[in-house]
C-alpha cells in the first residue's frame, strides 16, 4: 500500500475511534477510590503525651491517617473493626540512631565494619537493609534515623524503595555519608586501601570543605547531617562544626554529632548541634548548656546482661573475665551519666546503635531491647516511651506527622501485651503493628482469630 494511502487510513480510523469511544469529562477529576476506614479497639492506649493509659480505647483511621482517638468512641457504619483485645496500643516506635545497612558478626573476629565495607557493595548492603528493616517494622519500630555507615548513599536508596512500596520497612530519615575528620572511623589503612574511607565518609579539613560537604549531602538526598566530631585520631574544630550546623539549619536539616570525649562533646554543644550521639562522658557544664540550648541526648547504651556474652574460650578465662568486668564498668558509667542528664533536664531521644548480630534476636528485637535498657539507669517507663516516640519525632523534625496518637497524624501504631507504663518490658510482647494505616503484623491472624467485621 502506498504511503499516502496508509496515512489516510490511519486518519480515518482515528476519527472513527474519537466518535465511538467515551471521552473524559474535561475539567473533572477522575473518581478516586474511597480511603479504607478502620477502627482499632483495645483495652488500653498510651497516646505518647499523657502519663497514663486510656481505657476502652478506639482509634478511627481513614486511609493513612488517624481521624479520632478516644475512650468508647462510636464507630461509623461501614468501618472495618479490628478488635485487638487485652493489649495496649501506642505510637509506632522511633529509633533515632540506626544502622540498617550494617550487620557485623562478632564471632568472625577482626574489624567487622572494615570487612563489611571492603567485601560488600552498596547494593548488597541495601538489600541487607531491606531484610533488617522488615525486622525493625515487625518489632514495632515504624521510623528510624539511619546515621551513616551505609556505603555510597545506600540509605537513601533504601528509603526511596520503601517509600515507593518496593519493599516493606520503617520510614527512614537518611543521613547519607557521615562528615568526618581524616580517616573516618576506620583503622589506619595503607594508601591503596584509603579510597574505602571516602566510600563511607566525607572527610573534611577546613571551613569551606565543611560547607561543601553539607551541600553535597543534601544534594545526595540527606534528611539529616551526621558528623563524626572525634575519631580517636583527629577532632573537628569549633569553626568547622559551626559552619556545618549553620549550613544544615539553613536548609532545615538537623545535625547529629557523634561524640565520645569531653572535648568533642563540649565543642559540638557550643556549635549548636541538634543531638549528642553516645556522649558517654557528659561534664556538668555541658549538661547545663544542653538544657539551655534544648539539645537532645541520644544514649546508645547497652544492657548489663550483654557482658555475660564474654564466655571463656580457648583456655583464656582470665582475659574473658577482665573483658566482662570492663564491659560492666563502662555500662554502669553510661547509666550514671544518663541519670545525671535526665535529672538535670536534658531531653532524651531513643537510639539503639544496633549494628551487630545478636544470636536469637532479630534486628528489631535487639534495638527495642536497647530502649528497655534505659530502665537499668533508673528511667521511668513513661520517660522511656516518650524517648522512643514524641521526643524522637521532634528530633527528626517530624512531630507534626508521627510520635503520638492524635487526629491527622499518620496511623503508625503497635499493640503489646500488658501495660508498658507499668513494665516497659511489655515492648517485647508485640502483637500488632500498623504503618501508614496498613497492617504489617497481626498475631491474631496466626491464631485464626481475625475480626474483620464492619459497622
Amino acid at each position: 500500500m502506498p504511503y499516502c494511502s496508509r496515512r489516510l487510513l490511519t486518519t480515518v480510523i482515528g476519527t472513527i475511534l474519537l466518535w465511538i469511544l467515551p471521552l473524559p469529562s474535561w475539567g473533572q477529576e477522575p473518581s478516586a477510590e474511597k480511603p479504607t476506614r478502620i477502627a482499632l479497639r483495645a483495652a488500653r492506649l498510651f497516646d505518647g503525651k499523657s502519663d497514663r493509659v486510656l481505657p476502652d480505647a478506639v482509634v478511627l483511621i481513614e486511609g493513612s491517617r488517624i481521624q479520632a482517638v478516644g475512650s468508647g468512641l462510636s464507630i461509623p457504619s461501614g468501618t472495618r473493626v479490628l478488635d485487638l483485645g487485652d493489649v495496649t496500643l501506642l505510637p509506632g516506635l522511633i529509633d533515632a540512631h540506626s544502622h540498617l545497612l550494617l550487620d557485623v558478626d562478632p564471632e568472625l573476629g577482626g574489624d567487622g565494619m572494615l570487612t563489611t565495607i571492603a567485601q560488600s557493595s552498596t547494593a548488597e548492603r541495601a538489600l541487607l537493609g531491606a531484610k533488617l528493616g522488615r525486622e525493625m517494622l515487625e518489632a514495632g519500630v515504624t521510623t528510624v534515623r539511619d546515621v551513616g555507615n551505609s556505603g555510597l548513599n545506600g540509605d537513601v536508596a533504601l528509603r526511596n524503595a520503601i517509600q515507593r512500596g518496593w519493599v516493606q520497612g520503617p520510614r527512614i530519615s537518611a543521613c547519607t555519608r557521615a562528615l568526618a575528620p581524616h580517616g573516618g572511623q576506620l583503622p589506619t589503612l595503607q594508601p591503596p586501601a584509603q579510597p574505602l574511607i571516602e566510600q563511607e565518609y566525607v572527610t573534611i579539613s577546613g571551613v569551606e570543605e565543611a560547607r561543601r560537604a553539607v551541600r553535597q549531602a543534601i544534594s545526595d538526598g540527606a534528611d539529616c547531617i551526621k558528623v563524626i566530631v572525634d575519631n580517636g585520631h583527629n577532632l573537628l574544630s569549633l569553626e568547622e562544626l559551626k559552619v556545618i550546623t549553620e549550613e544544615a539549619h539553613r536548609r532545615k536539616r538537623p545535625v547529629a554529632a557523634h561524640t565520645t570525649l569531653d572535648e568533642s562533646i563540649r565543642t559540638a554543644v557550643q556549635a549548636g548541634v541538634d543531638s549528642i550521639e553516645h556522649g558517654y562522658s557528659l561534664p556538668d557544664d555541658v549538661v547545663a548548656l544542653m538544657v539551655r540550648k534544648r539539645i537532645f541526648l541520644v544514649p546508645t547504651d547497652s544492657w548489663l546482661d550483654v557482658c555475660d556474652s564474654f564466655d571463656a574460650k580457648a583456655g583464656n578465662a582470665e582475659r574473658q573475665r577482665q573483658m566482662k568486668e570492663r564491659c560492666r564498668r563502662n555500662i554502669t558509667q553510661a547509666h550514671d551519666r544518663l541519670r545525671r542528664a535526665v535529672g538535670a533536664g536534658v531531653r532524651v531521644a531513643a537510639g539503639s546503635d544496633m549494628y551487630i548480630v545478636l544470636p536469637g534476636l532479630t534486628r528489631g528485637q535487639a534495638s527495642v531491647k536497647g530502649f528497655i535498657a534505659y530502665a537499668e539507669a533508673g528511667l521511668k517507663p513513661v520517660d522511656i516511651l516518650r524517648a522512643a516516640t514524641v521526643n524522637a519525632a521532634e528530633l527528626l523534625r517530624m512531630q507534626d506527622q508521627i510520635g503520638s496518637l492524635e487526629p491527622n497524624k499518620l496511623a503508625d501504631l503497635l499493640a503489646v501485651e500488658g501495660d508498658p507504663l507499668k513494665d516497659v518490658r511489655a515492648l517485647k510482647q508485640v502483637r500488632f503493628v500498623m504503618k501508614d494505616g496498613q497492617v504489617v503484623l497481626d498475631s491474631r491472624a496466626q491464631k485464626g482469630r481475625v475480626d474483620g467485621s464492619t459497622r
